[in-house]
């Protein structure tokens, strides 16, 4: 059974009137968690693709970006996403329940949040509007402005990101801090944590994204450290030397 056979499940089970929040709280055990991913990240982002006032056809296709939607599986996504936008539920609403479901779990919620930049990001501006949506959504999850701000630069919401900025740091942290912040991020953005985590195989797109970025920070970081002191990169030991930028999930 896919995926969206199940949202199509879970969506089934509502009676008469419900709204589409109270999916959330059915969907706790660890089974059911991808399913409550998803349905999350297309709730919340048909509710950020109404608050400029206008859905887009860029936001709309924004969700093949972040979800792998087989051919005839449309009716299921599509289903999630106009519920959500026709319910007076406010987007508070929504983001307090499924944080109430990944409480304790900021990875998972950073990936949502992930997602959700993907959405809002479509048509490659990020709007006032929207950044103050997802700062609120952040907010209620819970994730402190730092790590808002690391998932900001890495998903290209700037033109020239403060590669410490897109690895989570201040100005001030040493190569060594950067070296463990980007190994930590790789780690985290294998398909495989991810999968573990909730996040259903076929959103672990979102981690190629992260990945780049997170590479490209390392990689300025690093060189630029090698500009700043040839003379001890060229005594230094194997161990020392600046580490090649790896594929996803290669460490």
């Amino acid at each position: 059974m896919t995926i969206w056979s199940r949202i199509s499940e879970a969506l089934a089970a509502l009676t008469f009137g419900e709204g589409l929040g109270a999916v959330f709280g059915r969907l706790r055990t660890p089974p059911e968690r991808s399913v409550g991913f998803t349905i999350a990240v297309i709730a919340l982002g048909a509710k950020l693709a109404k608050s400029d006032g206008q859905v887009t056809r860029d936001e709309v296709t924004a969700f093949r970006r972040v979800f792998i939607i087989p051919p005839g599986e449309e009716p299921a996504a599509a289903r999630v996403f106009n519920l959500a936008r026709q319910d007076v539920a406010g987007f508070e609403h929504y983001a307090r329940q499924i944080a109430a479901m990944f409480r304790g779990e900021e990875q998972v919620l950073c990936d949502l949040m992930e997602g959700l930049f993907t959405i809002a990001l479509a048509d490659g501006v990020l709007r006032d509007v929207e950044e103050a949506f997802l700062w609120q959504v952040a907010t209620i999850f819970g994730l402190d402005r730092r790590r808002f701000l690391a998932i900001r630069a890495s998903f290209g919401a700037e033109l020239s990101p403060d590669p410490y900025a897109v690895l989570g740091l201040g100005a001030e942290a040493s190569l060594a801090d950067a070296r463990a912040a980007w190994r930590a991020a790789v780690f985290e953005n294998h398909p495989d944590r991810m999968t573990a985590r909730g996040v259903p195989h076929e959103a672990c797109a979102l981690a190629e994204q992260r990945i780049r970025a997170v590479n490209a920070a390392w990689a300025d970081i690093s060189q630029a450290a090698m500009m700043a002191n040839p003379a001890g990169r060229a005594h230094s030991r194997p161990d020392d030397e600046p580490e090649p930028v790896h594929a996803a999930g290669q460490l």
